[in-house]
């Protein structure tokens, strides 16, 4: 058998042991997932004629829930990520890994099997939050078939981008909740991002700081794909971000995982 074959059979051992734990273990999910819920019902129904009135151009609530919903399903995919720290921080600490060191598998399957199955799970969380969304009125009537294609290729690509930072923050923690806190700028990057208010209706000194964040670039690309509203340099620069962050989350793990346990 081929290194590649044997990479692709253990790597997808990993992948099954994983989403095992997600099902035999499912609360961490559940309250990621409850989190981006909430939100949007909240903003829509106890903060939506105030938020929408706030955006000027006669925005209604209906108009507010469309352009809520993209910032939503990136801060689900963010929280969502939050368990992939967890989890890989509780294989550190439990000593599963030095066990899986010791056996004849592909070094870095176990890496896969957590970045795919976060990435898996990322999707399904953005669709069951999706179909809240269209459950409470969201509509994109105007998106083609090609930039719905597009919209799903950007989450994922985000949902990749964001799980290999994860696993990096998660082999670094001493514990799981130290992985949990360390993981906290995923669901707080997109609270102070264009997700729920445009970056020109925030105070002066705070738009660079919701500007020059990767959510936001992300989040008016997918807007953008929904809605048909103007993406201009945003999808470049949402792309590059993902990207860039990829690359690091990568090197960074690789860089832990690879290290000699003490």
């Amino acid at each position: 058998m081929s290194s590649l074959s044997l990479a692709v059979r253990d790597s997808s051992t990993m992948l099954r042991r994983n989403l095992l734990h997600a099902r035999r273990y499912p609360s961490l999910t559940l309250n990621l997932l409850l989190t981006p819920i909430v939100l949007l019902l909240l903003f829509v129904y106890i903060f939506g004629d105030v938020m929408s009135a706030g955006m000027g151009g006669g925005a209604d609530r209906s108009a507010y829930i469309a352009y809520l919903v993209p910032g939503i399903l990136m801060m689900t995919i963010g929280g969502t990520v939050v368990g992939t720290a967890v989890s890989v921080s509780n294989d550190m600490t439990e000593g599963i890994i030095a066990r899986f060191r010791t056996m004849a598998i592909h070094r870095g399957s176990v890496l896969i099997g957590h970045v795919v199955g976060s990435v898996l799970q990322s999707v399904a969380s953005v669709v069951l939050v999706g179909a809240v969304a269209v459950a409470i009125g969201f509509r994109s009537t105007d998106a083609t078939a090609l930039e719905w294609l597009a919209a799903f290729g950007l989450m994922a690509l985000v949902a990749l981008a964001l799980t290999w930072i994860a696993v990096g923050m998660g082999m670094v923690s001493p514990n799981a909740e130290a992985a949990s806190n360390n993981a906290l700028p995923l669901i707080v990057l997109p609270l102070v991002s264009s997700a729920f208010v445009p970056v020109h209706a925030m105070p002066g000194w705070f738009q660079p700081i919701a500007e020059y964040q990767p959510f936001t670039p992300a989040i008016e690309t997918l807007r953008g794909l929904l809605l048909g509203t103007g993406i201009g340099n945003n999808g470049w620069l949402a792309v590059a971000w993902c990207l860039a962050l990829s690359a690091l989350g990568y090197f960074w793990s690789k860089a832990v995982f690879n290290r000699d346990p003490k």
